[in-house]
């Protein structure tokens, strides 16, 4: 039996997201990244054949690891219930994996997206669209009628989780062991005030 290899995928790819944490998506390189990760430059030539192969396997990592931590809170339950676990999970996920949550914050067309292959974009805009049925669906099998209701739903599950990410992980501050509570109070208390 073999030897695990000392460099896989994940190792290489961690190292990617401490680099880009730290400086940025310019600072991904394979030479940085062989570096970072004490790895020599053919590991990570051998895994991902160009920088933007590098970067599409970052992005869909992070963005596999997201979807499935907010798919679970949104699929079973009543609606509102649906809606609080959402906005939870996203903190509790950017808590525990907060360099990938730099990667999602980075956006996909900073990490050169319109250079990675066909197949990566395609498996992008696979995801999205997953997501975008799936907060469809949130919204319509709910009871608000209003006129408002679907941007209430984006607001508790998309804006609001993303906001309070982003004003932590963009200035270098870990997501406090609070932040997924006071998340989940929010979106409640959105559709609180509607029934009010």
């Amino acid at each position: 039996m073999g030897r695990p290899p000392r460099h896989d995928a994940d190792r290489l790819l961690d190292a990617a997201a401490e680099l880009l944490a730290g400086g940025g998506p310019a600072a991904v390189t394979m030479s940085g990244v062989a570096k970072a990760a004490g790895a020599p430059s053919g590991s990570v030539y051998h895994r991902f054949p160009d920088r933007p192969a590098l970067l599409a396997a970052l992005w869909s990592r992070a963005l596999r690891g997201f979807h499935e931590e907010l798919f679970a809170a949104l699929s079973p339950g009543e609606p509102q219930e649906a809606i609080r676990r959402s906005a939870r999970a996203s903190l509790d996920w950017a808590r525990r994996n907060p360099g990938d949550a730099r990667v999602l914050l980075a956006g996909a067309k900073e990490l050169d997206e319109q250079n990675w292959s066909e197949q990566a974009r395609a498996d992008t805009a696979r995801a999205n669209a997953a997501l975008h049925d799936a907060l469809g669906a949130l919204i319509e099998n709910g009871d608000d009628i209003a006129p408002d209701a679907a941007d209430r739903v984006l607001l508790a599950v998309v804006d609001l989780p993303y906001a309070m990410i982003k004003r932590y992980l963009s200035v270098g501050r870990q997501i406090p062991d609070h932040a997924p509570e006071l998340a989940e109070q929010a979106a409640a208390a959105l559709f609180a005030m509607r029934q009010t």
